[in-house]
């Protein structure tokens, strides 16, 4: 199944509620919010856009689907061609990937966030992606607060915590993975968290504990603008720094 190359699609996930914007989100998503002179979603657009990934699937929350159709239209605009699937509840970032089953089929797939805004350029990693997995991270000054990764001298990981109190690292895992189609199975299998969700950190675990799940280091700005402070730094990094790089 891995001897032959597959096509890389895309996955861009916008469902969720961001309560944490209220009262911004109120009437809106997240996705759709300005960032400078581009809705949100337009960045991580870009970003697979850059790497050559035009089959894209896009996944919105019911209340909001016409609008994204509206602003997003085929994809046609862009040089792609755009899914709409819709998550009714937001139960969690590894149900994107049981959603997209069909879509994904027996290809490769990158999915990154609706919030997540990366000044690096992803593109050869993406394009150079084989097998396994293969995640993000960035160093911070705060890793509690985030899923944290250690890795070996090989760039492959060795441990997962979701926010540990003691991290083994300062790297941060960033909204962008690359999977093989085995996530989709792998995906089916994981078991709701304590909150209820299917969390994504489940399947990267599955990876590493195969040897499979490659760390690749973000050196350049990376923001999650998921609350207002975050949005308020995004919209300076947008303005100064990333309007160069944006074919969109």
């Amino acid at each position: 199944m891995f001897g032959i190359d597959h096509i890389m699609r895309g996955i861009l996930l916008s469902g969720g509620r961001a309560t944490r914007l209220r009262p911004c989100t109120t009437v809106t998503s997240k996705g759709l919010l300005p960032i400078y002179n581009r809705p949100m979603i337009y960045y991580p657009l870009n970003t697979l856009l850059r790497a050559g990934v035009t089959d894209i699937l896009i996944i919105i929350s019911p209340e909001y689907a016409g609008d994204y159709v509206r602003l997003l239209g085929s994809g046609k605009e862009f040089g792609a061609r755009f899914t709409f699937e819709v998550q009714e509840e937001p139960r969690g970032l590894a149900e994107a990937f049981i959603i997209g089953e069909h879509f994904i089929g027996n290809d490769n797939v990158a999915m990154i966030l609706s919030d997540n805004i990366f000044a690096d350029d992803l593109s050869a990693e993406i394009k150079s992606f084989k097998s396994g997995g293969k995640i993000f991270a960035k160093p911070v000054p705060d890793p509690e607060r985030f899923g944290v990764v250690e890795v070996n001298a090989e760039g492959k990981a060795i441990s997962i915590e979701e926010k540990p109190a003691n991290p083994k690292s300062n790297l941060c895992i960033t909204g962008a993975y690359v999977y093989d189609s085995r996530v989709v199975e792998v995906a089916k299998k994981v078991a709701p968290s304590g909150r209820g969700e299917l969390e994504i950190t489940d399947l990267h675990r599955w990876y590493m504990e195969r040897n499979e799940l490659e760390v690749v280091m973000i050196h350049q700005e990376w923001i999650d603008a998921g609350t207002f402070d975050s949005l308020y730094e995004a919209q300076a990094l947008a303005k100064n720094k990333l309007q160069d790089h944006l074919i969109i």
